[in-house]
């Protein structure tokens, strides 16, 4: 069955500013930020989506771990952001459509935190806030058959992937298919899904935006629940996606420095032979002597073959 939800006008409105937004981002060079920003991003991230499951540890701190340098912590703090770190320097390893590949992703991330990581849950749980239960999970043995489900219709529903990796997100917050991890594995997965298309996601820090209105993330997921449809929760994340990818786009006021822009023509290239004047036509902001000086410095760090003299110099990626 598909999952129950409702398409409204602020859902299209959304998509349409997205999309204008990822067109920006890819005319401004932006859909692989700089090595830098990736590297601030990534560990703004860790740190949100810990500090939504009450980890203490500072951005300063988990840079250190993220260096591999000692930081003095509770144990289990600092477990978590290895962990994280682990799986989200893995994440083009892992396939979306795949639960296999979500077991894999559980267990590197909750190694060492939970029982049973990477398995599914047989029992039956609850989440209680305060003396009240906020919300009653599926029963144990009907989670494996609801997370087939839930993979088949990500995997065969022609709906956008925008709309498909947020119901997938408030269904798998629903279904809660592990004993604990299932908020950051659910946040996980849908920068894995939106990754696919679009591969800014990757280094885009959305977590931080939901730490920002956590209260209000919880407060969708529970409205969901009960309207019995993850519409209210698309709205939410729709926004989130928005306010991350303007974020991204207000900030960059950066000059792309020689390596940014090798790797972004690497992914264009390919193992395709190209001249000086391709690598210009892509980059029509830099000059010719910068050109040069960037296929010079790729050569000599042996990302680029070269062949030919003069105007039949051509190049391709080893």
């Amino acid at each position: 069955m598909k999952p129950p939800y409702a398409i409204t006008e602020k859902i299209l409105q959304l998509i349409v500013a997205i999309s204008e937004k990822i067109g920006a981002i890819n005319a401004a060079y932006l859909y692989k930020p700089p090595t830098e920003l990736r590297k601030k991003n990534r560990i703004k991230t860790i740190k949100s989506s810990l500090e939504i499951e009450g980890n203490t540890l500072t951005e300063d701190q988990i840079t250190a771990l993220f260096d591999n340098k000692k930081v003095i912590a509770p144990k289990k703090d600092i477990l978590e952001v290895q962990n994280a770190i682990s799986v989200y320097n893995k994440l083009n390893d892992f396939n979306p459509y795949e639960l296999k590949s979500l077991l894999k992703a559980h267990s590197i991330l909750m190694k060492d935190l939970a029982t049973n990581p990477g398995k599914l849950r047989s029992t039956n749980v609850g989440i209680v806030k305060g003396s009240k239960i906020e919300h009653l999970a599926p029963i144990g043995a009907n989670v494996k058959g609801l997370m087939k489900d839930l993979f088949n219709y990500l995997k065969k529903d022609n709906e956008l992937i925008l709309i498909k990796s947020c119901v997938f997100h408030y269904e798998f917050e629903f279904i809660h298919p592990f004993v604990d991890g299932n908020g950051r594995m659910g946040r996980l997965w849908q920068t894995l899904i939106l990754m696919q298309q679009y591969p800014v996601f990757e280094f885009l820090p959305m977590e931080r935006l939901i730490k920002l209105r956590q209260n209000e993330y919880y407060g969708k997921l529970s409205e969901a629940d009960k309207k019995g449809a993850s519409t209210p929760f698309i709205e939410f994340m729709l926004e989130i996606v928005f306010e991350a990818l303007d974020e991204l786009l207000k900030s960059q006021n950066h000059t792309l420095h020689v390596e940014d822009r090798i790797g972004l023509f690497k992914e264009k290239a390919g193992k395709n032979n190209f001249t000086r004047k391709d690598y210009l036509n892509y980059f029509k902001n830099i000059s010719a002597p910068t050109a040069s000086r960037d296929l010079k410095w790729a050569v000599n760090q042996k990302i680029l073959k070269k062949k030919g003299k003069q105007r039949l110099t051509e190049y391709v990626f080893t």
